[in-house]
């Protein structure tokens, strides 16, 4: 087990991503990849799984969340280079667990854009839900291609659009008069395997911190500023989520809330308020491209980390001299993603996404686990309830979710096995 190699993996300067964002840069970027996500995306199967009980599941997945951000806050610290868990697990594991959480990582997410620009297209345009969101993978892959400075900034505005739309309907919602409490009550239909059936899926919503540890190589000061920004993040994205979900169940019954497509705008319209539907569906096209925005770029970085250790095609490493970003690395996963947008479905996408980010942080946290006192480990209940929680919220996802994502990730890991077999044999 390799502890010497707190800096960037770069083969030379030329490969090197420039340090120009600061905390509030890497909170946003964080924010803007998980809210959205969970609210337009998630709130509804993970009603489908619980009914009421998603509450219980959404405090499940924040402890999950939270476990993982410190641990990922750690390492990242420690490791300042692109790639987030791939780097640790391959400096605190060995190289097959830093691939495997790479490789987790990069199937995973490129699920969950496919899964963002689709939700895109079915606010914006649901008759043409596919077109839409190739179009909108192919216009945000070229304002990521434009240099990340310039992604931060997009961002802090859809930031700032989305929570004014979902505190809007916040408000709607507690000051109609048909709220009522009673809808919060747990039921005979709410069940522990629904519950963590929710909570796997509303983790998809929470992921999003990963961005701020794959940037690490990008982000000024790193060992005070990731730390800082990551819990920060995930706070006030589990306090929205919570204002939301508690909102929403107020004025829809959660058998209906299970069944419908656009949950925030049945909320307004149940709650008296149909003038805001315009807006929520603004809201949700909004928060779904800022996701979308801030996946690409994570992808593209872990992307780059493992094509920089020729697990990944060695082309893919190149840093553009002018933007310094991994041009090659994010034209490829913007194809990859606008075909596979082109005919997925999105809840079999989150479902997919789910499993691989779990495993991905499953890692993450093994990777703390072995942390001196002295590099900054956090306390040892923390990776033991990370791992220990990502494996269990893993494999209670839907059936069909978990076995697509167990074969890609066996796939994946024989790829590794054959290239280590071939080059052994030289």
């Amino acid at each position: 087990m390799s502890k010497s190699r707190p800096a960037s993996t770069a083969t030379g300067d030329a490969n090197q991503l420039m340090r120009r964002l600061g905390t509030a840069d890497a909170i946003t970027i964080g924010l803007g990849s998980m809210i959205g996500a969970g609210i337009f995306a998630v709130l509804a199967p993970a009603a489908h799984a619980a009914g009421a009980g998603l509450l219980i599941g959404l405090a499940i997945a924040a402890v999950v969340a939270y476990c993982n951000a410190t641990s990922s806050a750690r390492l990242a610290a420690r490791y300042p280079a692109s790639g987030g868990s791939y780097v640790y697990g391959r400096e605190r594991l060995g190289k097959f667990w830093g691939y495997l959480a790479g490789w987790s990582f990069v199937t995973g997410k490129t699920a969950s854009c496919a899964a963002m620009a689709l939700t895109v297209g079915l606010y914006a345009w649901p008759q043409y839900a596919h077109e839409v969101a190739v179009a909108a993978v192919v216009a945000l892959t070229a304002v990521n291609y434009a240099g990340i400075k310039k992604s931060a900034w997009l961002t802090r505005v859809i930031v700032a659009v989305v929570l004014a739309v979902l505190a809007a309907v916040v408000v709607a919602a507690f000051a109609s008069d048909a709220a009522d409490p009673a809808r919060l009550g747990w039921g005979s239909d709410v069940t522990v395997g629904g519950v963590l059936q929710a909570a796997g899926l509303l983790f998809f919503a929470f992921a999003g911190y990963a961005r701020i540890a794959t940037l690490g190589e990008e982000v000024r000061d790193p060992a005070r500023t990731i730390p800082r920004a990551i819990p920060l993040a995930l706070g006030i994205t589990l306090v929205v989520y919570a204002c939301v979900a508690v909102a929403v169940l107020l004025v829809v019954d959660p058998q209906q809330l299970a069944t419908t497509s656009a949950p925030l705008s049945e909320a307004v319209a149940l709650a008296g308020a149909g003038w805001l539907e315009p807006a929520v569906r603004v809201g949700a096209v909004v928060a779904a491209l800022g996701s979308l925005l801030a996946l690409i770029l994570g992808v593209s970085r872990t992307t780059l980390a493992m094509a920089r250790d020729r697990h990944l095609p060695g082309a893919l490493a190149a840093v553009h001299p002018r933007f310094g970003v991994p041009h090659r690395a994010e034209i490829t996963i913007g194809i990859i993603v606008a075909t596979v947008a082109a005919f997925a479905d999105v809840r079999a996408a989150i479902g997919f996404s789910s499993f691989g980010v779990l495993l991905y942080y499953a890692v993450g946290n093994a990777s703390a686990w072995t942390l001196a006192p002295d590099e900054g480990r956090p306390a040892r209940l923390i990776p033991i309830v990370g791992s220990v929680g990502c494996l269990v919220l893993a494999f209670t996802l839907p059936l069909t979710s978990v076995m697509a994502g167990a074969a890609v990730i066996a796939a994946g890991a024989l790829v590794y096995v054959a290239r280590r077999l071939r080059v052994g044999g030289r």
